[in-house]
């Protein structure tokens, strides 16, 4: 992941970020915990981030955040036209008393647990226990500023605006570092550094210099010049602080064991049922979830968030060297001979429904195509049989590619329509094969207008349009209700949350990864 990508997506999961508690919510039963829901969510997807944290109105508050929270407090980070319209992501916290900050993290594949944790110490908090995520993959990187603002409302305490800034900052700074060195390797070079200067009281530049070099070297890591004075220049304006290292001990520490692969499992947090962070219902958000846990080191590699290359690329998805389901190699002429077997249950369901359309649809059989359109559904294009073979594989493969390698590899551009990331990618694809407003950007042309001359544009539009209709109906989505940027009612059946972000109005919609993310 290249710095542009990092900072381009360092939004798209903010929607943590602050925001207004519903006018109307009635006081809950349990102040001490709050849940954060990306008001851009629909309301499915805002249930089943509630049934993952296990919670509902009645346990605890439930803030929604709009995007216009997030322009107000990270625009001075990033560039407007890089922060997005939408707002998804959603934490769940709940202040302690005591066992350090312990965090959870789910469908966020860029930021780790262990970021967190220690980015968040730096605001100034204690003792905490975090679980963000999102209903689909996202970057995380945004995820801070929300995780503050709901501390401030779960603890009725108000942190410190300059540590908070700090926090966010060192947030940034580990994501760009992790570039070049990778998630852990950053993560380790930042938190040893910062607990060696705030436990030794080291303020002076060159000291903290030397810090940062000596660490760098001895945990193998090569930091070019610029590297090195960003971190130092972080260091320095957190030495100026009045941090107590005795409140932080226990959270770097742990950080540090997780990442230098010195931790064991924690079983604290595990032995109480009251503990958000063990206690989520994993089924919610489906089949091949990435996570990490602060109190779980090895379940980043379990659920494949561990760390990646250096770059943040992926070389392969599902064992396969293309991720779209098929060897390089081998030129697919039938359908059967893309491969399925790297995805879960989930994606092969929808897989097989996208199979069943295409045979619908390009193969004139209208029993499968009312089987998964419905009964009013027709078949509007007729399309000879090696035509239609060939769309059906073009598009499956392009499909299987989404469901392969996720919204890991999406970047916005300003033009979505969608929430959901493979809708917004599938859109894009769509366009290309169908030769819908194709724009020349010097890319291969083999997958753009696939059609040619064979078909008619009015027929290759009615096409396109319908195969999107399809990939709405599948996801649950629709381009029109997506632009109105609504989403906002209250999953508890509160009708103020309508009017919380019923007057936003976008101009432009992207999508929640990394986009990141």
């Amino acid at each position: 992941m290249k710095k542009g990508k990092l900072l381009a997506t360092l939004l798209c999961s903010a929607s943590m970020v602050m925001g207004s508690l519903v006018p109307t919510v009635p006081a809950m039963a349990d102040a001490m915990k709050v849940v954060t829901l990306g008001a851009d969510l629909s309301d499915e997807q805002k249930n089943t981030m509630l049934k993952y944290f296990k919670v509902d109105s009645s346990q605890a508050q439930i803030i929604y955040v709009t995007n216009q929270d997030e322009r107000d407090h990270l625009s001075s980070y990033v560039p407007l036209e890089q922060i997005g319209t939408r707002t998804v992501s959603c934490a769940y916290v709940k202040p302690t008393t005591s066992g350090g900050i312990k965090v959870r993290t789910a469908n966020l594949n860029w930021v780790t647990c262990n970021m967190i944790a220690s980015s968040l110490s730096t605001s100034g908090v204690t003792n905490c226990e975090v679980v963000a995520a999102c209903p689909f993959e996202v970057s995380g990187t945004g995820a801070l500023t929300g995780i503050q603002m709901a501390y401030e409302t779960a603890s009725g305490q108000k942190l410190d605006e300059t540590k908070k800034k700090l926090a966010t900052e060192e947030m940034v700074v580990t994501g760009n570092l992790a570039d070049s060195v990778g998630k852990n390797d950053a993560t380790t070079v930042i938190n040893q550094a910062k607990m060696q200067v705030i436990a030794d009281n080291v303020q002076n530049a060159d000291d903290i210099y030397n810090i940062v070099v000596n660490i760098s070297n001895n945990n193998n890591v090569t930091l070019t010049d610029d590297e090195i004075n960003t971190i130092v220049n972080l260091l320095q304006q957190i030495s100026q602080q009045d941090y107590d290292y005795s409140e932080m001990q226990e959270t770097l520490e742990r950080v540090n064991d997780n990442v230098t692969g010195k931790a064991e499992e924690s079983s604290d947090s595990s032995d109480d049922e009251d503990s958000i962070v063990d206690n989520v219902d994993q089924s919610a958000l489906g089949d091949n979830v990435i996570e990490s846990s602060t109190e779980d080191p090895g379940l980043a590699e379990e659920t494949g968030a561990a760390d990646e290359s250096a770059d943040g690329d992926i070389s392969e998805v599902g064992g396969t060297d293309t991720g779209d389901g098929s060897d390089s190699s081998e030129e697919i002429t039938d359908i059967s001979q893309l491969n399925t077997d790297f995805l879960g249950d989930d994606a092969k369901a929808k897989f097989e429904k996208a199979k069943t359309f295409c045979q619908g649809e390009y193969s004139g059989d209208e029993d499968a195509l009312y089987e998964v359109m419905g009964d009013d559904a027709a078949v509007t294009v007729t399309l000879d049989s090696d035509t239609a073979n060939k769309l059906s594989i073009k598009v499956l493969q392009k499909y299987l590619g989404i469901l392969g390698n996720g919204a890991v590899s999406y970047q916005e551009d300003g033009t979505e329509k969608y929430i959901t990331p493979e809708l917004n990618m599938l859109d894009k694809e769509m366009k290309k094969l169908f030769g819908i407003d194709v724009i020349d950007d010097g890319e291969s042309s083999e997958d753009i207008d696939v059609l040619g001359d064979a078909v008619s544009s009015d027929d290759k539009d009615t096409l396109y349009k319908d195969t999107m209709k399809f990939f709405e109906k599948l996801y649950g989505e629709s381009s029109e209700s997506s632009d109105s940027a609504d989403g906002s009612e209250n999953v508890t059946t509160d009708e103020s949350a309508t009017d919380e972000v019923g007057d936003e109005s976008y101009d432009e919609t992207i999508d929640e990864e990394s986009y990141e993310e």
